[in-house]
């Protein structure tokens, strides 16, 4: 049976549960080891720098999954949107309609913050997570490719 859900964001003091549900989720898309955050340096951009933000999901006093988000901006739409970089839930919970549930929530900040859209990344070969986002209605970019500099290559870039 489904159980009551809440939300609540995101305290300094829950760091080492942020980071586990990062490494929890990064075992997921089998890319663990990439994952090289600290609990002082995800402290440090979300609650210092304030560059990102946290909501837990929550069944009956347990922490179940997250989400960590930010806003971006788009200068077609003049405004600021929300891009969620990680939505979690985990794998003993899924199946009760909590990943929809956090989706529901971060569109409801979205409406409520004036932003203009919610967008998000995910693997090409994931597919129950794009089925599961195409019955919400999402539709996927098709025709941008995402680019990224990092690592060495970007400290080359800004050194040159």
């Amino acid at each position: 049976m489904k159980k009551e859900l809440e939300f609540r964001f995101a305290r300094r003091e829950d760091v080492p549960l942020i980071l586990q549900f990062i490494r929890e989720l990064a075992d997921y898309e089998q890319l663990l080891s990439e994952v090289v955050a600290d609990e002082a340096t995800l402290e440090q951009w979300i609650f210092d720098k304030q560059k990102a933000e946290v909501i837990f999901a929550v069944v009956d006093g347990k922490e179940i999954g997250f989400a960590l988000f930010f806003h971006n901006f788009s200068t077609f739409l003049g405004r600021a949107g929300l891009y969620l970089e990680d939505l979690y839930v985990q794998p003993e919970y899924r199946g009760n309609g909590y990943g929809k549930a956090i989706l529901k929530k971060l569109a409801a900040i979205a409406v409520e913050r004036g932003c203009g859209r919610l967008e998000w990344w995910c693997l090409d070969w994931n597919k129950p997570s794009i089925e599961f986002y195409r019955s919400l209605g999402a539709q996927p970019m098709d025709e941008w490719t995402v680019y990224r500099i990092a690592g060495d290559t970007l400290t080359s870039l800004a050194g040159e």
